[in-house]
C-alpha cells in the first residue's frame, strides 16, 4: 500500500505550464518545471483546487469506471447524500435508489443512513471526551490528511469514528452476503462519489487498515445515466420504500449538516479549504476552547461542492434543503457489533514539510531558506515555477531547483557579466 497515494493527476499533453495551478494550491504541491506542472504526492492532500481551477482540463481525478461491476456477481451501490442535489424537482429518494437497480446494481444502501449511525456515534462519544473539545470530524479526507501532515498539534482532536461511506460498506456486504449467499469477495460494493479525495480514503485509509468498498465512481459519470433511468422508473407507480436515511442522513450532504446531526449548537461548520486552514490555524491558537464540536469541508458548501459532481453547489444546497422537508429527522437505527465504527490504529505525524531529516538539519536548512529569501525580490510571481518566493527559497535548500531560475536573480546575473565584458572590452 502506498503510503502517500493521490487521486489528483496530469495530463502532461494538455498542460500549458501557466501558473494557475500553483497559485491555487493551499499545500503548495504543485511546481512547474521545464514547462509542465509536477504534483507532490507528499504535499497533495485531494482537494481538487487545480481541477477547478485548470482552464485546459490538465488535472484530472483518478475513480474506477462502471465497467468494473463486471468483475463480481452481485454489486451495491453505496450513494452519497450530495448525489440528491444533483437532481431536479426530486421529492422522493426512492426514485435514485430505484433508478440505480435499474442501471445494473442489484442493491443499493444509502450513506447517509450510515451517517446517521455515525451522527449517533458522534454524540456519545462527545459527551464521553469533554477533555478533547472541540472534537474535530474526520468525515472529509482532504481535512484530515490536512492535519496529519500540518497540523500535528490537532491530531488528538479527530473523531476517531470511521466515515459513513466506510460504515455504509460494511453494513452493505454483510446484507448482500445474506441475500445473495454468496462469499464476501463476489460482492462489489461501490460508493457513488463528489471528490477524488474518497479515492484516497479507500486507497488508504486513515485510523484503520482496509476499507470495504471495492471501487469509486464518479458522480459525473453516474449523473446522465440516472437521469435517464429515472424518467423510466417514474413512471411505475407503488415504488417500495428503500430508502433508509431521514433529515440527519440527507443533510450530511452539504455544509452544516453533520454538526446539525449532534443537536447541539456547541459548534463551528466551515467549508471551503481556505477557511478550512484559517479555522485550524486559530484552533492552534486555542481560540476555540468552548467549542464542542468542529466540522470541516474542503469543497465550498460540503460534499455538494465537489469536482466530481455536476450542479452548482449553492443550487444543490438548496436542493436538499426542499428535499429533506417532509421527511423523518432518522430513518436508520441499526446497532453495529463492537467496535466495528471505530477505528483500530493510532493516526501518526507525517512531517512532510519539514526540509531535514532531523530537527537539527530542519533548523539548518531553514535558516539557509530564510536567507536566500531575503536574496530574492519578493514578488511571488511564480515565474520560476513554484507559487512563491519563500517556496522557491525551499526548494532550492531541498536540491530540487537551482537559485538562478528566479528570472529577476538571472537578470542581475546577466547585467553584472554584461558590465564585465563590456568593461574587458575597453581595456
Amino acid at each position: 500500500m502506498e503510503k502517500f497515494f493521490t487521486s489528483v493527476r496530469l495530463e502532461e499533453s494538455l498542460c500549458k505550464g501557466c501558473i494557475n495551478c500553483i497559485k491555487r494550491c493551499p499545500t503548495e504541491a504543485i511546481r512547474v518545471r521545464n514547462g509542465k506542472a509536477v504534483i507532490t504526492k507528499e504535499f497533495c492532500i485531494d482537494c481538487g483546487e487545480c481541477i477547478r481551477i485548470c482552464k485546459h482540463h490538465a488535472k484530472l481525478a483518478t475513480y474506477d469506471k462502471l465497467d468494473m461491476l463486471q468483475q463480481f456477481s452481485y454489486t451495491v451501490a453505496l450513494p452519497a447524500p450530495s448525489l440528491y442535489g444533483q437532481v431536479n424537482n426530486l421529492e422522493d429518494v426512492n426514485i435514485i435508489l430505484h433508478a440505480l437497480k435499474r442501471m445494473g446494481f442489484d442493491d443499493v444502501f444509502e450513506v447517509g443512513g450510515a451517517a446517521e449511525i455515525v451522527s449517533k456515534l458522534s454524540r456519545e462519544y462527545i459527551l464521553e471526551h469533554k477533555e478533547k473539545w472541540p472534537i474535530i470530524s474526520t468525515a472529509c479526507p482532504s481535512v484530515t490528511r490536512l492535519i496529519r501532515v500540518r497540523f500535528p498539534n490537532l491530531l488528538e482532536h479527530l473523531m476517531p469514528i470511521k466515515p459513513p461511506i466506510d460504515i455504509a460498506a460494511d453494513l452493505a456486504r454483510i446484507i448482500a452476503m445474506e441475500k445473495s449467499g454468496l462469499p464476501k469477495e463476489k460482492i462489489g460494493i461501490f460508493f457513488i462519489s463528489p471528490c477524488p479525495a474518497k479515492v484516497t480514503a479507500v486507497k488508504t485509509p486513515l485510523g484503520y487498515d482496509i476499507s470495504d468498498v471495492d471501487g469509486v465512481l464518479a458522480m459525473k459519470d453516474i449523473y446522465p445515466l440516472l437521469i435517464a433511468n429515472m424518467k423510466e422508473v417514474a413512471k411505475e407507480s407503488n415504488l417500495p420504500d428503500i430508502s433508509t436515511a431521514g433529515k440527519i442522513g440527507i443533510s450530511w450532504g452539504s455544509s452544516g449538516g453533520e454538526a446539525g446531526g449532534l443537536l447541539s449548537d456547541s459548534y463551528l461548520a466551515a467549508d471551503g479549504i481556505e477557511n478550512v486552514i484559517r479555522v485550524l490555524e486559530d484552533m492552534e491558537d486555542q481560540k476555540f476552547a468552548n467549542l464542542e464540536f468542529i466540522e470541516l469541508n474542503a469543497c465550498n458548501a460540503g460534499c455538494v461542492g465537489g469536482v466530481l459532481t455536476v450542479e452548482n453547489p449553492y443550487v444543490a444546497r438548496v436542493k436538499l434543503k426542499n428535499l429533506r422537508k417532509y421527511m423523518p429527522v432518522s430513518k436508520n437505527h441499526m446497532e453495529l457489533k463492537g467496535n466495528m465504527a471505530y477505528w483500530t490504529k493510532n493516526v501518526e505525524y507525517e512531517p512532510v514539510f519539514n526540509l531535514g531529516e532531523t530537527v537539527a538539519e530542519s533548523f539548518k536548512r531553514l535558516a539557509k531558506a530564510e536567507k536566500l529569501y531575503e536574496h530574492f525580490p519578493g514578488l511571488d510571481c511564480g515565474s520560476c515555477g513554484a507559487p512563491t518566493c519563500k517556496a522557491f527559497a525551499e526548494d532550492v535548500v531541498r536540491g530540487l531547483a537551482e537559485e538562478n531560475e528566479c528570472i529577476h536573480i538571472m537578470r542581475e546575473y546577466m547585467h553584472k557579466l554584461s558590465d564585465e565584458i563590456s568593461h574587458w572590452n575597453h581595456l
